[in-house]
């Protein structure tokens, strides 16, 4: 039997943006109104939980509002020929919801919750609420199951591994300015092709095989598709 190629595509902000969910483009920008500051890092937990957890019940009622857009059904769609890995730095489920089977979040997941005395105790969220007063088994606030500024990436060695065995790589929606996630593209064999899809060319070091498509992500999805035959 002939073994399908294995496609690991790294996917970011950008893909999520055309469904209509905001990004902050810049550790100096607003995200909805808010400072990153004060509603994505563990400082902000430890001052006012309650806002945190706000901002998070409005990520999460927008991104149940949202549907995936042609950039994820096209992702999802290529596992009718290839063997695909999806590593995304967005905490939405549309990449899940598009039909991609193997989903890896860099960031967390907006629709698990997590134990803050335990974090192997992870719940699903029912809905968009969690409140203060949600506790885990253990009698403790549950806090949302995302990675934020200044924590670790629990999930990146595993990442790294999946880029190591791509036959193709391909980067959509992410600008490769947000670490650890953009130094993926090292870890790629430097025999398999690798595809670059951003409206405005990201500064990378030259890297062997690699083509960029400057257009956004549906639009460049589709060209792919094209090349790819999928």
């Amino acid at each position: 039997m002939h073994m399908k190629k294995h496609v690991v595509v790294l996917s970011g902000a950008g893909v999520s943006a055309e469904s209509g969910l905001a990004t902050f483009r810049d550790f100096g920008g607003l995200w909805e109104g808010y400072r990153v500051d004060d509603v994505a890092t563990p400082e902000a937990w430890e001052k006012n939980p309650s806002l945190v957890l706000d901002f998070y019940n409005m990520r999460r009622k927008a991104a149940l509002e949202a549907k995936p857009n042609l950039a994820h059904l096209l992702i999802a769609e290529m596992e009718k020929k290839y063997q695909v890995s999806v590593v995304t730095q967005n905490v939405d489920n549309l990449h899940e919801r598009a039909g991609s089977t193997e989903v890896i979040h860099l960031h967390g997941e907006l629709f698990k919750s997590r134990s803050t005395v335990d974090e192997r105790l992870i719940y699903d969220i029912e809905g968009w609420q969690l409140n203060l007063g949600d506790l885990c088994e253990k009698g403790s606030q549950l806090r949302p199951h995302v990675v934020w500024f200044g924590e670790p990436v629990p999930m990146f060695n595993h990442a790294v591994n999946i880029a190591m065995q791509a036959d193709i790589f391909i980067v959509v929606g992410t600008s490769l300015q947000v670490y650890p996630a953009a130094s993926l593209i090292e870890c790629v064999p430097q025999h398999a092709p690798k595809y670059i899809i951003d409206p405005r060319r990201p500064a990378v070091r030259f890297h062997e095989n690699l083509t960029f498509i400057e257009k956004t992500a549906t639009q460049g999805m589709s060209e792919l598709k094209e090349i790819l035959g999928f």
